[in-house]
């Protein structure tokens, strides 16, 4: 699902880059070819199209960001655990033998 959505993020950059790249903040750009009057879809329209496909492929970004994160904090703790489990069932390491203290002899 991580991947997925991964994929999903990458597709929606794509397509951010080339709505951003066809708007001119003067009104110009893709819209300026739609200006003539009688069609119905004009340059305002365009626009105004363009700025909420904008903003929208930006809160999807974001979205899916926070969702990527969520997956991959559940993929982490999955593998952590499947790392836990594993060092359970493998066999226990040899304990070194505890250091031998010289006794001390009181001299009486």
């Amino acid at each position: 699902m991580y991947l997925f959505i991964t994929i999903l993020i990458v597709i929606a950059a794509i397509l951010l880059t080339l709505l951003v790249l066809v708007q001119n903040s003067k009104g110009g750009g893709l819209a300026a070819g739609f200006s003539s009057g009688n069609q119905v879809m004009g340059a305002p329209r365009t626009a105004d199209f363009l700025e909420k496909a904008t903003w929208t492929l930006i809160a999807l970004i974001v979205v899916f960001s926070i969702a990527a994160v969520g997956f991959s904090k559940g993929r982490q703790s999955s593998e952590q655990q499947s790392a836990i489990q594993i060092e359970e069932t493998a066999a226990p390491a040899e304990q070194p033998a505890a250091a031998e203290l010289p006794i001390e002899e009181s001299a009486e």
